[in-house]
């Protein structure tokens, strides 16, 4: 480590760097200025005020609202994929669950939000299955969007849409701050960025040594057991994951999440084989035992190298999705590997 040996700092200096410094912490300090517009998905969205009644469709937009500790200004929940983020537990149970999975149009607005947040516009978007965001407006209700699902995203042709530009932790970042100004706590939003970022260049370094040696497939999920899984494209969440950690992603697809048959994932030998755990029951391969024993009883798929040598690994399905979870699960594949000596 190198020691630096800096120059006594002139009186006048001095000076300077101390008005400087009490002007910045006074901007940070000065807060959110209301009315706020911000740009949000190609509309421009404007609050009057700090929201104090929100909805929020998407569990990561949930989950990033109680780490900015704004847990008492959300009054109802919908689309979760698993349990809530450790330590939340207490908070999440005081808030009204309005659906497991897609909530109603009317039940959104019977609980009198003045912000609704979305995760996906696959809920609230342009073809919207619970609403439109000019649905919601025409109430007096603005909408604010995951910035993960729009920027770099074409979601015009249904399903989980098609990536144009790869997926990075800096559209959850902002995400964060969006809302951290929204509700005027921009101090604590960037705390929660400094801490994911924190974690992420821990889980990195851990295994840095295994930069360029192994490859993966993400599974998500399957509709049927018979037919071909879902697996993570290059441009998305798990593509994120792959790259933070020098690892080779098999699937060449810029969908968000391709079917791709067996005979192709197997002729193309993956070193680890991430499947998705999940509270979820849309399809059968929701369920990670049944993966497991999908692996183990398949005849193409349990000849693969990776199966047999025990290498699949779970993974909580919201990291797989681009969230907050994400950093959660660079962590996770991480010290995978890191136990099952991959790294050497």
């Amino acid at each position: 480590m190198k020691t630096i040996f800096k120059r006594p700092m002139r009186p006048g200096l001095c000076a300077l760097s101390l008005l400087a410094s009490g002007f910045f912490h006074n901007a940070m300090a000065a807060g959110t200025s209301y009315p706020l517009t911000l740009e949000n998905c190609g509309r421009q969205v404007t609050f009057e005020k700090a929201p104090s009644r929100t909805v929020s469709i998407g569990q990561s937009s949930t989950e990033i609202l109680y780490l900015l500790g704004l847990a008492d200004k959300v009054v109802g929940t919908a689309v979760w994929i698993g349990p809530v983020l450790e330590g939340y537990e207490s908070a999440n149970a005081k808030i009204e669950r309005l659906a497991d999975n897609d909530p109603s149009f009317e039940s959104v607005v019977a609980k009198k939000p003045d912000l609704v947040t979305a995760q996906f516009q696959w809920h609230v978007g342009p073809e919207g299955i619970v609403a439109t965001p000019q649905q919601f407006e025409e109430l007096g209700i603005p909408v604010y969007t995951s910035p993960a699902d729009c920027i770099g995203k074409d979601n015009s042709g249904g399903g989980d849409g098609v990536r144009n530009a790869v997926f990075t932790m800096d559209l959850i970042y902002q995400e964060v701050r969006d809302l951290a100004k929204i509700f005027d706590v921009e101090a604590k939003g960037e705390e929660v960025v400094a801490d994911l970022k924190k974690r992420e260049g821990a889980a990195r370094a851990k295994i840095a040594s295994a930069q360029g040696k192994l490859s993966a497939v993400f599974w998500f999920s399957s509709a049927e057991m018979d037919v071909d899984p879902y697996v993570a494209g290059k441009k998305g969440a798990p593509a994120y994951i792959m790259s933070a950690l020098g690892i080779s992603n098999i699937i060449e697809s810029d969908e968000e999440w391709p079917t791709v048959g067996w005979e192709t994932i197997a002729k193309a030998n993956p070193t680890m084989i991430i499947a998705g755990k999940m509270d979820r029951r849309r399809f059968p391969a929701d369920d990670v035992v049944v993966k497991h024993e999908f692996l183990k009883t398949d005849p193409v798929a349990s000849l693969m190298p990776a199966v047999k040598n025990g290498h699949v690994f779970d993974m909580d399905a919201q990291a797989m999705n681009p969230t907050i979870r994400t950093i959660e699960g660079i962590e996770t594949l991480a010290d995978a590997i890191e136990a099952a000596g991959l790294s050497k």
